[in-house]
């Protein structure tokens, strides 16, 4: 029986992809292969928090007792007499009454290990009580870092460490430091660490402890640095490893952490405030404003009819508002016409009586310097006239 051509394309077409979907098949087998791989899940719990897990894990399991917390918690938590307290965060954030008991309590046999502060903004302040006890002086910003110090560990290649720590000194020009201490490693621009026999315990000094983080503690000259730094009370009491002082600010945290995320944003913002903002071309001179003031339109007039000719009516415009003035003031005087009346306002004004008559006469016309002076005459008159109060 014969296929219609419909149903032979349909065939076709399916045997066509079975071919390229075997041939795909053949060739994933034989070039890929099957195997397992370990893979590094992020970190959950303590060990996310905690920058000092890998080191609270190792002592452990060299049988030392270790207890780690983000804060001293001195009235809750009792330290024993051969404890060690590792205080990995800035001193400055330790209260004073916190610094005074952890020194009393190193005098009894307990070792004190603490950092100078990091480094930070300019002008920021470096001093610490406990350290200033102890005759340690933090350098500021511009002092207090340099190049890395070289360390060598037997059996391991060239190692460098205290790249970013704080630099210190000990004791100043002209005054003698409390205690001498008794271990000390400099690095050309400062002290990097300095042990202080306190009584019966000791302090340690160090520019940084970033060593001790779970990353680095990996490295073998970090586990051997960190092995000499907890040498003089090692399985004789407690390590405490306070890891957190005091919870960092959420503007910190957002600035240094999570500018990955905030960066791009601000661009944008700016990008779209750029495009939204008005666009300001070349400065033009502002439309003239219509002008609709009385004065300016009283001016104009007299101004139009004193240039064509019509002088006398301003004159006798201002020689009526001073005799109205008269009138009110000094009724005797205005009553008066002719010579009297000149004679009566040039006794009041104290002024000679040509200059009254001539303010009181029309000029000529055309007459610019008699009109002008004319008319100031009546104006000062006008303005000396004190009306009585009503």
């Amino acid at each position: 029986m014969k296929l219609p051509a419909s149903s032979m394309r349909v065939v076709l077409v399916t045997l066509l992809v079975m071919a390229v979907l075997g041939a795909l098949g053949t060739w994933w087998w034989r070039t890929h292969e099957r195997v397992e791989e370990w893979i590094d899940l992020p970190r959950t719990g303590e060990a996310a928090v905690n920058p000092l897990y890998a080191l609270k894990l190792a002592l452990q399991k060299d049988g030392v007792t270790v207890q780690s917390r983000r804060r001293l918690q001195r009235e809750e938590v009792v330290l024993g007499k051969r404890d060690t307290v590792l205080l990995y965060n800035d001193p400055r954030t330790l209260l004073a009454a916190d610094a005074k008991a952890l020194l009393a309590w190193v005098r009894d046999g307990g070792h004190l290990i603490v950092r100078t502060p990091p480094l930070g903004l300019l002008g920021e302040s470096t001093h610490v009580p406990l350290l200033a006890e102890l005759g340690v002086i933090p350098m500021g910003n511009a002092r207090g870092v340099s190049a890395c110090v070289p360390m060598q560990v037997a059996g391991e290649d060239s190692h460098v460490e205290f790249c970013r720590g704080r630099r210190f000194s000990l004791g100043s020009e002209g005054v003698d430091m409390p205690e001498k201490p008794r271990l000390t490693w400099q690095s050309d621009s400062g002290y990097v660490f300095a042990r202080f026999a306190r009584g019966a315990g000791a302090v340690d000094v160090i520019s940084e402890l970033d060593f001790l983080t779970n990353e680095k503690l990996r490295d073998v000259p970090h586990v051997a640095l960190t092995r000499q730094l907890l040498a003089p009370n090692y399985r004789a009491g407690t390590v405490h490893l306070v890891y957190a002082a005091q919870v960092p600010s959420l503007w910190a945290t957002l600035l240094y952490h999570s500018w990955m995320a905030w960066l791009p944003l601000m661009l944008a913002l700016l990008a779209w405030l750029w495009t939204r903002m008005q666009r300001f071309g070349p400065l033009l001179p502002e439309p003239p404003a219509e002008r609709r003031s009385l004065l300016e339109h009283i001016t104009a007039s007299g101004e139009h009819l004193y240039r064509y000719g019509y002088a006398h009516l301003l004159h006798e415009a201002v020689r009526g508002a001073f005799l109205r003035r008269l009138r009110r003031v000094d009724p005797q005087a205005a009553a008066l016409e002719g010579e009297p009346q000149v004679a009566a306002i040039a006794e009041r004004f104290a002024l000679p009586a040509h200059d009254v008559r001539a303010a009181l006469t029309t000029p000529i016309a055309r007459d610019h310097a008699a009109f002008r002076s004319r008319i100031a005459t009546l104006i000062r008159l006008h303005n000396l006239l004190r009306e009585p109060h009503t």
